[in-house]
This record gives C-alpha cells, sequence and structure tokens, in this order.
C-alpha cells in the first residue's frame, strides 16, 4: 500500500455506536470530539456522525450564550451549557456561532472549534511580582496555558502579583471578553483584593488607582463579586454584582464592549447590574488584560488561579 490513501473529507465521519443513537442526537467520540447523529444508528452498525460545521442545540435555560463563547454539553440535562460542570459525562463542543438570548432555547455552536481570541494572556505578559522578602517565602505565581495562577503566602508583608498582556487594542474596538476564574482561598482580611478583566497598565500596590479599568473585583473576607469601571473621567465604583463567588467552583466574567458607552457584564451567562453605566469610551488606551492580586502588610493568604483570560473583537 502507498503511504497514505485518501478515505473522506472528514466533516462527516463512520462510526460505529456501541447503543442505539438517534437522529440529533449529541454525541462524545473515543477521541474526544463532540458529534452530531445525523440518523438514527442501530447498536453495532456502522452509520454517520456530523463532527464539523454548524449545528443548532437546545442550551441551557435562562443562560445567554455571546458570540465567541466555549460551550459544553451536559449530557445530564441534554443541553449545552458555558459551563463545565460536576457531570464527569460533560464534554467540550464548540464555539458559539451567534449569541442566544437568556429566553432562548436553542444555539447555533461551531463544532469543535475553540475560540479564536484576538488578545489572549497565552500571547505573552508583563509581571512585575511583588512577593515576601521573609526567609523562605511561599508566595507563588505561574502561568498555564491561557491562565495564570497567584499564591499569596501568610507573610506580614505587602504583596503583589500581576500579568498584563503584552498586546492591547484601541479603545472602541468591539470586543467581548472572556475571564474563567477559580477561587482555591479567598484572602481573610479586607487588606487583600484580586482584580481581573481590562486596563491600560498595572500597578505596583493598588490596582484601584489604575486610571483606565475594566474590573471584577473580589475583597479579601468577602466572596461577593464586585463590579467596576473608571476610563478617566468618569468613574463607577465598586459596586456588588449580588453573585456571590464559591471557593473551588470557577465562575465565568463576560463583558461585551459592543457599545463602550454602555458595557454590558454577565457572570456564569446572567446578565448583572444592567442599571449600572460601565464606561470605557473616554479611555485613550490601549486596553490590555490584567489579572492582579495584591495585599498591604497583613498576613492573609490567598490563592487564585484566572483559568481563561482571552477577548474577542469583532465587526458589529
Amino acid at each position: 500500500m502507498s503511504e497514505a490513501n485518501y478515505k473522506q473529507p472528514g466533516d462527516i465521519i463512520d462510526w460505529t455506536p456501541t447503543a442505539a443513537a438517534s437522529a440529533g442526537e449529541v454525541l462524545h467520540l473515543p477521541d474526544g470530539r463532540a458529534a452530531v447523529a445525523t440518523t438514527d444508528i442501530a447498536a453495532g452498525v456502522l452509520g454517520s456522525v456530523q463532527v464539523c460545521g454548524i449545528a443548532t442545540v437546545l442550551k441551557t435555560a435562562s443562560m445567554v450564550m455571546l458570540k465567541g463563547t466555549k460551550v459544553y454539553w451536559d449530557s445530564s440535562a441534554s443541553t449545552a451549557s458555558i459551563l463545565f460542570g460536576a457531570n464527569t459525562a460533560d464534554f467540550f463542543l464548540g464555539t458559539v456561532d451567534t449569541t442566544a438570548a437568556s429566553a432562548a432555547t436553542t444555539v447555533d455552536v461551531i463544532l469543535n472549534v475553540k475560540p479564536c481570541y484576538t488578545l489572549a494572556l497565552e500571547d505573552g505578559f508583563t509581571a512585575v511580582p511583588i512577593p515576601a522578602i521573609t526567609a523562605n517565602p511561599k508566595g507563588m505565581m505561574f502561568a498555564h496555558g491561557n491562565g495564570v495562577s497567584m499564591v499569596f503566602d501568610t507573610a506580614a508583608e505587602a504583596e503583589k502579583f500581576d500579568a498584563l498582556s503584552t498586546r492591547g487594542i484601541a479603545v472602541g474596538t468591539p470586543c467581548i471578553v472572556h475571564a474563567l476564574v477559580n477561587i482555591v482561598e479567598n484572602g481573610d482580611d479586607v487588606a487583600f483584593d484580586f482584580n481581573v478583566g481590562l486596563a491600560n497598565a498595572t500597578h505596583a500596590t493598588d490596582a484601584d488607582t489604575i486610571t483606565e479599568s475594566l474590573f471584577a473585583h473580589i475583597d479579601g473576607a468577602s466572596l461577593n463579586i464586585m463590579a467596576e469601571s473608571d476610563d478617566g473621567t468618569t468613574e463607577v465604583a465598586s459596586t456588588d454584582t449580588t453573585v456571590d463567588a464559591v471557593v473551588g467552583t470557577p465562575f465565568l466574567v463576560q463583558w461585551d464592549l459592543t457599545d463602550y458607552s454602555d458595557i454590558q457584564m454577565y457572570i456564569d451567562g446572567v446578565a448583572v447590574l444592567t442599571a449600572s453605566v460601565f464606561k470605557l469610551n473616554l479611555a485613550t488606551g490601549p486596553l490590555k488584560l490584567l489579572a492582579h492580586m495584591e495585599k498591604t502588610a497583613n498576613d492573609s493568604p490567598g490563592s487564585f488561579t484566572v483559568m481563561d483570560l482571552g477577548l474577542t473583537t469583532f465587526d458589529v
């Protein structure tokens, strides 16, 4: 035989299920990919499944799915979700093609395709860490994939870890920002602060003094997810979204910057603070991705993982 023989295009592939599959059923293939059965397939009988292209699938109720968002298949509910749940049968499905509103019952998903971030932490970032200087300090920061983990030790000293993306975008560029965060251990004192989102710079001690920013914010000794913005002219003070984080459970924060004078914010697919007007329209930029964790001279610990931080730009 020759070194290779062309078999098939690959958007539809042959597959033999161990259990019968119905037309339109979402399947998880042995190679890890999602698939949709194109016809009924009997158990043990060779059939065909779709693994590429756009599929309209059932979605989780009351969840906004913004275009460019990763989605997973919730096997227990037989719906698409932007959250990877505790169900071990959940698996990556694809990327949202067209924004689906909260009331929508279906969403169009580009099968097995991950988002094409215009700007992502994994493209490179600048860090100016300020660790404790005690003997054998245990604070640390390390990058992984498109994320970063930051850990404070219990030294009663000021500490700061940050990751500011090397590249930025011009103010007014329509985009959606995605930040997936997991609190491993929250700070136990208000001297501790964590911020993630967009900013024109970082800061050695206090992210709140950055002149241009759009943040989700966590204070030590509280799991309230706060939100704030500052475009250098108008500052929207840190405001409680009324959504609380849960230690050990990742939460997804998204901002829709289609309109820089009225930025919309979502947590786990639910719009928050819709009456508040977060804005960056008077900023000068460029705006960069930023994860920033700080504490003053306090023995508060803290461990946060930004699992995914990126943004997608688009033509309106």
